[in-house]
């Protein structure tokens, strides 16, 4: 369990490193889809059913493309004015806002 904790540190730490020197790295790396690799590898190590892995991955696969609103007012905020923590609370509030609309709106989940 430590191991995931540690994992996600460095790549945090990476990110930050990268991100003032080379952006277009340091969005690389934030892109890849490190935590969903890692959840998947635990998942496995838990139970060792393919159904679950499937099912998890279905979900990520609809919900990935809904959260990515959280990005827009941090793009959009120099051109906007928009100061980082409003930008970042609006990103939070948008992609929420879609999210919940999936869980409210959308099918039931699949067991």
């Amino acid at each position: 369990m430590w191991w995931r904790a540690l994992f996600a540190a460095v790549v945090v730490a990476a990110v930050s490193e990268l991100a003032d020197r080379f952006p277009r790295l340091g969005a690389l790396l934030l892109k890849l889809p490190v935590v969903s690799i890692v959840a998947f590898i635990a998942v496995w190590q838990k139970e060792q059913d393919v159904k679950t892995i499937s099912n998890l991955a279905r979900e990520t696969l609809v919900l990935v493309p809904l959260g990515l609103p959280l990005f827009i007012p941090l793009a959009l905020s120099e051109r906007y004015a928009l100061g980082f923590w409003s930008a970042l609370i609006l990103g939070i509030v948008l992609a929420g806002g879609t999210i919940g609309l999936w869980f409210w709106l959308g099918p039931s989940p699949s067991e």
